[in-house]
Order: structure tokens, then sequence, then C-alpha cells
């Protein structure tokens, strides 16, 4: 029998724990965006997320015995911390699998709910997997944090509050998409009772799962997924939010890292709210949203739907913020080593401020500079690009040069001639004890490393860049190494960072 998503939603049980959180207006952004910006304030919840709305309806819908037999549950963090609150609430045990790579204030907050916490894998799919395991053998009842129709109508009582908070037109809702239990709940009561209303999922480029799902008919599972916006790095979506979601879902809009750091910066300046990546999400949407089809004087709801973030991890934010926006603008000039050539570099800049300058004499002809310069938006750095041209400049815009941002910065100066068959490559790992050895001690003991750069930036994964002098008679070795390994990477011996300040 068809489930009556209606039904569920208007007498879902989640007033118990959650509470109606408001619908404001973010000034600054509307402001800039030349659209009005509505945030949905799930972060004001008891624990920072909209989770426990679906966790408590699910748990409340259960049986006496149900219960007493404890719920167990999978979870990245903030599905953990709902189904912590619901079970101290309704008075029964709880055991949460978490990835390893969950943020310690998430675990912290988890346990001191009362809950017993296991940590097991790198990624939701493993503590999942986990999860379902113990569940056969203790007999709890397993609580999912998306893929079940009483914890989507629980995350779906906040479009409700939407539109009962906000009568007048509305154009679209953006949420955050993960396993897809909240674009689900949302869509669901959205579309029935005001159809003209967009529902508009945002994910992440490195976790696209729902989007990828969507485009080709079918449930996809991604091999990796990124673990910035840890709270939707999902690899598979489940299979009633995906049939919910190709009966609901308007559009798709697609960010990256550096959009959601901005939309963190944006939310922070309108509310003095510091959201967690995955919370952001939606914001971000909204902003690509605009700028991709140049809307004015519309209305735009986003669901701001958590805010756990590690404070270690503002850092990287702040870093990547300014790129996000646009305002910062990543430049490799090459400029002839002369007297005054440098006075004649600076002029052409005018009166912009200089963010960052990096140079290190590497040739007697010319010199390669790295600089960061801020900017009013990306048409100016084109501008600025078409004027050192004209001036005979040679640069190169390493703005979305993901190496150049991440690690280059932090090594121009560093020509190395002697390194015969250098190749570089970027690994990405998770961010856990032992990872870095096991690196270290999968290499062949014959590859000399050349160069070598890691700087901890808060996040919950270690990225580091590595050179290494490894022989083509041992290239078929080195693929072996690569998928014994198991960690992401990307190649980089043809970057143009690498080439204009590092290689040989």
């Amino acid at each position: 029998m068809p489930v009556d998503y209606l039904q569920k939603i208007l007498t879902a049980k989640v007033y118990d724990v959650a509470v109606e959180t408001p619908l404001e207006l973010a000034p600054a952004l509307s402001k800039r965006l030349g659209n009005r910006v509505l945030l949905k304030r799930e972060d004001t919840q008891p624990v920072f997320s909209f989770k426990l709305r679906g966790a408590y309806n699910k748990m409340a819908h259960m049986s006496a015995a149900e219960r007493a037999r404890g719920v167990i549950a999978a979870s990245a963090g903030n599905h953990a911390q709902g189904v912590a609150l619901a079970a101290q609430r309704l008075g029964c045990t709880a055991t949460i699998v978490m990835p390893v790579t969950t943020p310690q204030i998430k675990i912290a907050a988890v346990e001191a709910r009362g809950a017993r916490v296991v940590l097991h894998g790198d990624s939701y799919s493993d503590a999942y997997a986990k999860a379902q395991a113990m569940q056969k053998t203790s007999g709890a009842t397993f609580v999912h944090p998306y893929d079940d129709p009483d914890v989507i109508a629980g995350q779906g009582t906040i479009g409700m509050e939407i539109l009962r908070q906000w009568q007048a037109p509305l154009d679209a809702i953006f949420v955050a998409i993960g396993g897809g239990g909240l674009v689900s709940g949302v869509g669901a009561y959205v579309k029935r009772v005001r159809p003209e209303v967009k529902v508009i999922g945002v994910q992440p480029e490195d976790s696209d799962a729902m989007a990828q799902s969507l485009r080709l008919g079918r449930r996809v599972t991604l091999a990796h997924v990124g673990l910035f916006a840890d709270g939707v790095a999902v690899k598979q979506v489940g299979k009633e939010t995906f049939r919910l979601a190709r009966r609901y879902v308007d559009d798709i809009v697609i960010v990256d890292t550096d959009a959601i750091c901005a939309a963190l910066k944006d939310v922070f300046e309108d509310t003095r709210a510091i959201l967690e990546p995955a919370g952001a999400l939606a914001v971000a949407g909204v902003k690509a949203w605009v700028e991709k089809r140049g809307t004015k004087g519309r209305t735009y709801a986003a669901i701001a739907c958590g805010a756990n973030m590690n404070f270690d991890r503002l850092r990287f934010v702040a870093e990547r913020a300014e790129l996000g926006e646009q305002r910062e603008a990543i430049l490799a000039v090459t400029i002839p080593e002369r007297p005054g050539s440098f006075r004649e570099f600076c002029a052409l800049l005018g009166k912009r401020s200089v963010t960052e300058f990096n140079y290190r004499y590497a040739d007697p002809k010319v010199a390669h500079l790295f600089v960061g310069i801020e900017v009013a938006n990306r048409r100016e750095t084109d501008e600025l690009l078409a004027a050192l041209k004209r001036a005979r400049i040679d640069a190169y815009d390493l703005s979305d040069n993901e190496m150049a941002k991440l690690h280059v910065r932090h090594l121009v100066g560093g020509h190395a001639p002697a390194a015969e068959h250098e190749i570089l490559y970027r690994f990405e790992f998770p961010e856990r004890p032992g990872a870095l050895m096991r690196f270290l001690d999968s290499m062949s003991a014959g590859w000399n490393i050349s160069l070598f750069h890691y700087r901890n930036h808060g996040a919950d994964y270690g990225r580091v860049l590595v050179g290494m002098q490894v022989p083509p008679r041992d290239s078929a070795q080195f693929r072996r190494f690569l998928d014994r390994l198991g960690y992401d990477y990307v190649d980089e011996s043809a970057n143009p960072a690498y080439r204009m300040f590092l290689g040989g």
C-alpha cells in the first residue's frame, strides 16, 4: 500500500524534542544577490541539526516491545545525536556506529546523551555495514538515517513549517542532499500543498550520488566520497528517497568546497552563526543558482540544516572562503629577472591589495612569482590577466587549481633540477592514527621521496603532496603500489604550478 506522506507528515511526532525553528531573512546576502534569501534555522535545534526530527518520529512510532530491545544506528554524526536524544527521552538504550573520521565534537555529543558509540570504518557505508551486522546479533531495532518512511516524514515537517511561516510567493526551497531523507520529506509535503514552489537539491561535487542517480535513472554507488561536508558523504542514496526524489525534486545544484566555505562565511556575516559544511550547502546552492540564471527579485528559502562544526576546521574555511567568493585570485606570474621588473609588475596591479606573495631566485633570466590578489569578482581577474598580457607578462590563473591552493602556496621556491625521474602525486586519506605511516610503509625502498608537503587543515582527512623519483622501468610496480594503497590520488606531474615553481 502506498505511503501517504502528507498524512504522515501532518501526524508526525517531532515536537516532544524538536522546536519550530525560525525562518529568517539573510539581509546582507539578499542585498548582494538581488533576491530575498530566507534561512530555515535548523542549526538552532537542541542537537544543532534537523536530524532529531526523523529519528524521534521513527522511535516514537515503535512499539514498547521494540524500544525495550534498544535501537542501533549508523551515522556520520547528526543522525547519531538525534537517535541518542530520542533514546534518552523515550527511555531506551542506543548504540551508534560512527566512522573513525567523525569529528570529535559529534562523538562527544552522542556520548553525552548516554548512547554507546562504536567507531568503525572510514565512511558512512563502512559504519552502516557494521551496524547491520550488530543488529542481527543484538535484536535491536535499526533506525535508518534517511531511507525510512517515518524518518522521511519527520524531516518533512520542515517543509510544513516553511510554508506556514512564509505564505507570500516563494520561488524555491534549497535543500542539502546526502542520502535524500530531508529533500524527500520536504518535497513530499511542498509538492502536495504548493506545487508551484521548486524543490532544489544541493550536493558537493565529490559526494553527488543523488545527482548521478537521477541523471542515469538508477541508484549508483560512488567509489569514493569527499569528507569535507561529512554530513552528506553518502556513497549510495536510499531506495525510497530515490523514488521520492525522482518525483518531487525539480533540479540539483552541484557546488565545490570553495563555494561551501564562502557560504559558511555568508551565513556567519548575517547571523553570527557558524554552520557545518553540510549545513551551508543549501546557501551555496542558492548563490550558484542565482549566478547561473541571473535572477532578480525572487524569494528563495535555504535550509541551514546543521552546525556541528569542529573549531579547528575554521582555519581551512577562512583560507578558502575568499576564493569561493571569487574575491581572491591566485596567479603564477613570470617576469624578467632584472632590476625594476618587480616594480613594473606591481604598478600593473594598481591599488589592488596583495594577499600573498611568494618568490625565490631560481633562474638568471626569469622569475616565477606566486601571487594572491584581492579582486571584486572573476571578471576583475580576467581584466587583470588581460592587462598583464598586454604588458607582455606571462600570467596563469591558478584560482581553480586545487594543488596550488592546498600545497604549492606553502612550498614555492623549491626547484630541484637534480631530482631525476620525479613524478608528483596528490593523496587524500582519512586523518587517523597510522595513516601516514601506512603510506610510507607501502612505498618501495628504491623510490626516493624528493618532495613532501602535508599541512593539517583542521579537516577529518589528510592531504599530502609527494614527489617521488620513480624510474620508468618501475612504472608497473608503481601502479600496483597505488592500487594496493587504496587512497584517493591525483597525478599532478603535468600541473603548471608544479612545472613553474617546483619541478626540475
